[in-house]
This record gives structure tokens, C-alpha cells and sequence, in this order.
């Protein structure tokens, strides 16, 4: 091999140049033929696709902040890609992102680059919860059968939970972590974005570049669009590409939230008319969504921002409120709020069904639940729009305790050191965006179960994620509690 490039290197820098530029032309046909192969096997498509997907895994191997960045990107904008292939079970994009994370960190501990490793309060009551969780998914065979499909979503599950950990070891500085809110601002805009144009779109339109999402495991034809109670005779509901409307609410419940921070920081991220035009398109998104529960902990999120430090979101969202209410393109989504509350419309009779049914299984297996695969008794079902008495289904009421304990940790915390944050103008929008995200999904919970559910890893993904990113922002504060509020922000290498 050496004698052959040092050939090559004669002929190229020392022989005569008509023989160099006869090889150069040699090289670039070879080259032209082995690439056109490529496509031409692959189609144009695959092959860019594979092009891309090499790249990206090549990034993610490299540094495990490229792995947080295809994950989010992934959770936002293509949450249920999978690969054309099976190994036992076909994987998706999200499976190999969590995998590559987790690779790429143990590397660094045992090649000693990460020497110490950081708990915070959370992590003793998380590793319970995970140890409830398999408890609970053990005992739960007893009368239902492992499946490949089962056994894949609750390793998932596990690992989405587990990422909380990967984040806030990983997450060890403040242009990590900046770096880390900038692209979840920009991917949580891009699935607003195309949410939004799929939606004014001709249905026709919309379904055809929809179905196109086949190629990786998505639904195709008619039914990938959504309405209200699945009747095409009601208004249309927006779903980017996360397949379905309220699982698309709970994403920018916590995408939103975030921007609003950013809306109101002393130094943006990005520049701030930017910014506004991001929430105006999540917010108008999630609008399209008629999704109740995430409208309503949206309103929650932001009126936490509100309540503790930016006060001009008053009267913003007091004049988005008049103005739903009154202007006649928006009464459709009134009337359909409205129903909810006089509990008149199917959906809300459905949940409410569901929500006796799941009461009525919790107290016949109060203790670890009945695990994730399904009930003992055939008259009873397990599944409910209501995150909390999921995870009482599933994992008992002692599950529930502890996940309610862990959420509990988790402000306590928040509020212990947020004296500290307030110095520090640069992280105290950031954490005000995170705090104000998951206080508005937790009240979102009550009304959906996406954030703890099989059939929605990168729910459960991106909810430990902001929790991790909050508890590394709390400990970038507290290391450094008298930094300059004037210091410089940057991120994602964009000077401001």
C-alpha cells in the first residue's frame, strides 16, 4: 500500500505533467463510476440519505454532544424513522442516537476523560423509579407474554429515563449547555414550521408529502391526517410529522415555553426578532393542534414565566386570550374548549371513562401495578389520558410516589438555588424556560399520557432531557455564583 502511494505521489508531483493529468482524469472517472454505482443501487434518495446518515454517525461517535444534537433533532422533526431493515426487530433513528450517547460516555469513563461522575438529588430516587419500573415489568409477565416489540419499547423507556443522567454528566459547561437550548429552539421551530404548512396545505398535498415519510416507518395514505374526534366533518388538526396532534401539543408546550424565555432575556440566544417570530409560529401551531391540554399548559408554563420574572407576558397573553375569544376564525376552537369543560364532547367522555377504569385497576393492584403489558383481568384495559394514574397502573402507587418524589426533588432544588441563578443573566432565562416548560407539561399530564407511554420513546426522551439540562444549569450556577452578569453569551459558534 505505501509503494503504491508513493506512485501515485510520482506520478502526480514528479512526472511529466501530461501523465499527471491523464491519472487525475483516470481518478475522477473511477471516482464518477463508484459513486454513480452507489446511487444508481441505492436511488438518488437512499443514497443521500445513507451519505447523510454516515456523516452523522461519524459526528456522534466523535463527541457525545453531537449525539444530544441528533437526538433532539430526531425527537422534533423525525421521532418514529426507522431503518429499512431488521436485526429481530426493525430499529429506529432514536434508538440509535440513545445508543450512540450512551457508547460514546462509558468510552470516556473508561478511558478516564470523565473522571467524576455527577448524581445530583435527583439520581438516587431516579435509579429507584428505574428499579420499580423493572419490578413492575417483571411481575407483569406473569400474565402476559414478552414480546419483541414490548421488550424493545420498555428498554427504551429505560433509556430515555437513563438520559438524564448521560445530560447532566455531559453537559459540563455553559456553551454546552448553550449550544444544547439553541437547537432545541431551532428544531422545536422547524416541527412548528412544517406543522403549520402541512396544515394550510391542499389535504391532497399534505397526505402526498406525509406518505412520503413511508420509507422509514411512517403511516401512509388517507388516515395520516387528523381531525377532531377522527371525523373529517370537523376542523382539521395540525401534527407535523410526530403522527398525531396531542403528542405534537406536548412537544410545544415544552418548545414554546422555552422561546418565551428567550423572548424576554436580558441576551437572547438568537437575535430577538427572530425569536418572535419562533413563538408566533409554535404558538400558532399548537393552536392548530386543538389540543386542550396543551393549550392549557402552555398558558400554565407561561404563566409561571410571568408569575417570577417577566411581567410584560401579562399582558401578551391577556390580549391573545381576548382575541380568541372574540374573533370569529377562532370560535370553532372555543366551542371545542368549551365542550371539554361542560364534559359535552366525546373526547372528554372518552377520558373520563377512562379515567374510572383506571381507578377501578389501580385499587385491585394498588402496590407495583400490573406492570406494561397488559391487565389480569380481561374486563379492564391498561391505558388512560392522564400521565399520573399510568404510571399507578403500571407501576403501582408506590411508582407514582416516587415519581411525584423525584418531581419534588426537582423543584425544591430549583428553588434553593435560585438566589444563586439570579446573578447570572445569561442561565437565569435559560432556567426560567426549562422550569416554566416542565411545570407546564406536568399540568399537560393530567389530560394525555405521552410522557410516560411504550408507544412514544421520545416523549419520555425529551421530558428527562429538560429535567437533566435544568440540573446542569443549577450547577453551572452554583459552581461559579459570582461570575459577571455582563459576561459574553455565544452559542453554536454565533457571535452576538
Amino acid at each position: 500500500m505505501e509503494r503504491g502511494f508513493a506512485n501515485l505521489q510520482r506520478i502526480w508531483v514528479e512526472s511529466d505533467p501530461r501523465l499527471a493529468r491523464v491519472a487525475t482524469i483516470a481518478l475522477c472517472l473511477a471516482t464518477g463510476l463508484v459513486v454513480g454505482a452507489y446511487v444508481a443501487i441505492l436511488s438518488p434518495l437512499y443514497a443521500l440519505a445513507a451519505a447523510l446518515a454516515l456523516i452523522a454517525g461519524l459526528l456522534m461517535l466523535r463527541d457525545v454532544q453531537w449525539g444530544f444534537v441528533a437526538l433532539i433533532g430526531l425527537i422534533c422533526l423525525l421521532p418514529f424513522g426507522t431503518f429499512p431493515f431488521q436485526i429481530g426487530f426493525t430499529p429506529t433513528f432514536l434508538d440509535v442516537a440513545l445508543v450512540a450517547i450512551y457508547l460514546v460516555w462509558l468510552l470516556r469513563i473508561a478511558t478516564g476523560q470523565a473522571r467524576h461522575l455527577v448524581a445530583t438529588a435527583l439520581g438516587l430516587p431516579i435509579v429507584i423509579f428505574l428499579l420499580l419500573a423493572c419490578a413492575s415489568f417483571v411481575a407483569g409477565l406473569a400474565h402476559a407474554t414478552l414480546t419483541p416489540y414490548l421488550l424493545r419499547h420498555f428498554v427504551e423507556i429505560l433509556l430515555s429515563i437513563s438520559l438524564f443522567f448521560a445530560v447532566v454528566n455531559c453537559v459540563r459547561n455553559r456553551m454546552q449547555l448553550r449550544r444544547l437550548i439553541t437547537v432545541l429552539l431551532w428544531a422545536g421551530f422547524g416541527a412548528a414550521a412544517i406543522g403549520v404548512i402541512l396544515y394550510f396545505l391542499p389535504q391532497a398535498w399534505s397526505i402526498r408529502l406525509l406518505s412520503a415519510l413511508g420509507r422509514v416507518g411512517y403511516p401512509t395514505g388517507s388516515g395520516v391526517l387528523r381531525f377532531i374526534e377522527d371525523n373529517p366533518d370537523l376542523p382539521q388538526r395540525a401534527i407535523s410529522t410526530s403522527t398525531d396532534p396531542n403528542v405534537l401539543g406536548g412537544l410545544l408546550i415544552l418548545i414554546t415555553t422555552l422561546t418565551a424565555a428567550q423572548l424576554f432575556a436580558h441576551r437572547p440566544l438568537l437575535p430577538r426578532p427572530l425569536v418572535v417570530a419562533m413563538a408566533l409560529t409554535e404558538v400558532t401551531c399548537l393552536y392548530l393542534t386543538y389540543s386542550r391540554g396543551s393549550m392549557l399548559g402552555l398558558a400554565v408554563g407561561l404563566g409561571l414565566l410571568a408569575l417570577v420574572r417577566y411581567r410584560k407576558l401579562i399582558p401578551v397573553m391577556a390580549i391573545a386570550a381576548v382575541l380568541i375569544l372574540l374573533l370569529p376564525q377562532t370560535q370553532d376552537y372555543v366551542q371545542h374548549f368549551v365542550e371539554g369543560i361542560r364534559l359535552q364532547d366525546l373526547a372528554t367522555l372518552m377520558r373520563l371513562g377512562e379515567y374510572k377504569d383506571a381507578i377501578l385497576l389501580i385499587q385491585r393492584h394498588p402496590w407495583i401495578g400490573v406492570g406494561f403489558a397488559g391487565t389480569p383481568e380481561s374486563s379492564l384495559y391498561l391505558g388512560v389520558s392522564n400521565v399520573y394514574l399510568l404510571i399507578a397502573e403500571e407501576m403501582g402507587l408506590i411508582g407514582l410516589t416516587v415519581f411525584l418524589t423525584i418531581l419534588a426533588l426537582f423543584f425544591s432544588q430549583v428553588w434553593t438555588a435560585w438566589p444563586r441563578v439570579r446573578q447570572h443573566q445569561d442561565l437565569e432565562a435559560i432556567l426560567l424556560g426549562l422550569l416554566g416548560s416542565i411545570a407546564g407539561i406536568l399540568v399537560g399530564g393530567l389530560l394525555d399520557h405521552y410522557f410516560f407511554n411504550l408507544n412514544f420513546p421520545h416523549s419520555v426522551a425529551i421530558f428527562w432531557l429538560y429535567l437533566g439540562l435544568t440540573m446542569a444549569a443549577l450547577r453551572l450556577a452554583i459552581q461559579d455564583p459570582v461570575a459577571p452578569a455582563t459576561a459574553p453569551v455565544q452559542a453554536t459558534g454565533i457571535n452576538r
